[in-house]
């Protein structure tokens, strides 16, 4: 099946306000590359740090609006992260890869995600 022939997964709670400011694909790269660690999110961005070099200044700035939303530890989020590459057409090998997960995990969240969408 096709990412266009199943609706995307929805966002966790935990994910979600990041997903509403940056959308489905920079919400997946910004839990790549902050997932479990702190994350100050300023109001005022001044062009310097890694998260405006990510999402880009207006983005960072939309997040510093909602920053009382956010946790102060970004989520690691791997079972929605599995069940997005999957949706985009990724191996579980490949997903297992990237999220530093055996396969066996990935297998598990995505079997877990099919239930839930089913149920």
């Amino acid at each position: 099946m096709t990412e266009l022939a199943r609706p995307f997964p929805r966002p966790t709670a935990q994910v979600q306000p990041y997903f509403d400011v940056l959308g489905l694909d920079l919400t997946v790269d910004f839990l790549l590359t902050f997932g479990g660690a702190e994350l100050a999110v300023s109001g005022n961005p001044q062009g310097r740090s890694r998260l405006e070099s990510l999402v880009g200044a207006d983005k960072a700035r939309a997040l510093g609006k909602t920053r009382h939303l956010l946790q102060r530890r970004v989520p690691l989020a791997k079972a929605w992260l599995a069940a997005v590459l999957d949706w985009k057409g990724h191996s579980t090998a490949e997903i297992a890869r990237t999220l530093r997960a055996s396969d066996t995990s990935v297998r598990n969240w995505l079997k877990a995600a099919e239930e839930r969408r089913a149920g």
